[in-house]
């Protein structure tokens, strides 16, 4: 069961970092954000698809 989820959370933080690469952030910003991304697996990837660089404003 848990290896499941740790495959589920690598597949989910390689388009995370995928999607950063491919965003039009400036290049700190994407350093920045694959730095979180790695380093707290699941946080990092849950913040990104939250607010990261291109999403829309909730407001």
């Amino acid at each position: 069961m848990f290896r499941l989820l740790g495959i589920l959370v690598f597949v989910l933080d390689i388009i995370a970092i995928v999607s950063i690469l491919k965003s039009s952030a400036d290049g700190t910003t994407k350093i920045l954000w694959m730095l979180l991304v790695i380093l707290l697996p699941f946080i990092g990837m849950i913040l990104y698809f939250a607010m990261g660089p291109g999403r829309r404003s909730v407001v």
